[in-house]
C-alpha cells in the first residue's frame, strides 16, 4: 500500500473493540515518533504509553468520555516541553556530538545561537513552540499505525490541566499535548466507519504562484 493509500484509508476512529495490539507494532509506531522531525532537532516532548485500566478510566472523565480512551488497546499521551532549558539543549547538542563522533564548528555556534535565544523567552511562548513539535510527531504516529493495519483517534478533547495532574507532567517540567488512543474499529458501534473521507478539492487547497 502507498503512502496515499494509507492516507485516505486511515480516519479518525470512533469506537475501538479492546482488542489487544502485539507489542512489536507499537514499537514501530513509537520508532516513527522517535525518527519524526523537530525543529533544531531538539525533539521537545515526551511520550507515555498507558494501558492500565485505571489510569484510562480516570483520563476518559476529563475527555469528554470519549470510548476510545478506554477501549483502546494502547493510550498514547504526547507532552511538550513547559520551556527551552540550557541543560535541555545541551543534553541534545551533546547527544549528537557523541553519536556523530566529533564537534563541528558551524553546529556548536548554532548551539550557542539557540542558548542565547530560547532560554531567555517567555516559557509560554516557548511551551507553544514545542508543543508544535509534537503534531509533527503526532502524524508520523498515525500513519505508522494505518501501516500496521491499526485504528487511531487524535484528540485534542481533553483538560490539559486535569491530564497533567493525573500523569504527574508538570513536575516532569512537560504539559500535555494530544491523546492517541491506538488499537482495533469497533465496526458495528463506529458510526464513522463506512462514510466517505471529505476533504477540501484541491483548487480550494492548493495556491501555485508562479
Amino acid at each position: 500500500m502507498s503512502f496515499l493509500e494509507i492516507l485516505n484509508k486511515r480516519y479518525a476512529t470512533k469506537a475501538m473493540n479492546g482488542e489487544v495490539v502485539p507489542q512489536q507494532k507499537i514499537d514501530t509506531i513509537l520508532e516513527a515518533i522517535r525518527l519524526a522531525p523537530s525543529s533544531s532537532g531538539l525533539q521537545p516532548f515526551e511520550v507515555f504509553v498507558i494501558t492500565d485500566n485505571e489510569t484510562k478510566s480516570s483520563i476518559k472523565e476529563i475527555a469528554w468520555n470519549q470510548s476510545p480512551v478506554t477501549d483502546c488497546s494502547h493510550l498514547l499521551v504526547f507532552a511538550a516541553w513547559d520551556h527551552y532549558t540550557e541543560d535541555r539543549i545541551n543534553h541534545m547538542f551533546d547527544l549528537t556530538n557523541e553519536i556523530r563522533g566529533f564537534k563541528n564548528e558551524g553546529w556548536e555556534n548554532y548551539r550557542q545561537m539557540l542558548l542565547s535565544s530560547y532560554p531567555q523567552k517567555n516559557s509560554e511562548e516557548n511551551f507553544e513552540h514545542a508543543a508544535r513539535q509534537t503534531y509533527i510527531a503526532f502524524m508520523a504516529a498515525i500513519t505508522q499505525a494505518a501501516y500496521e493495519g491499526l485504528d487511531s483517534t487524535p484528540m485534542e478533547g481533553f483538560n490539559a490541566g486535569s491530564l497533567d495532574e493525573i500523569l504527574g507532567l508538570r513536575e516532569k517540567g512537560l504539559r500535555s499535548t494530544l491523546l492517541l488512543p491506538i488499537g482495533y474499529k469497533n465496526a458495528t458501534k463506529d458510526w464513522l466507519v463506512n462514510l466517505v473521507k471529505v476533504r477540501k478539492p484541491m483548487k480550494e487547497l492548493v495556491t501555485f504562484i508562479k
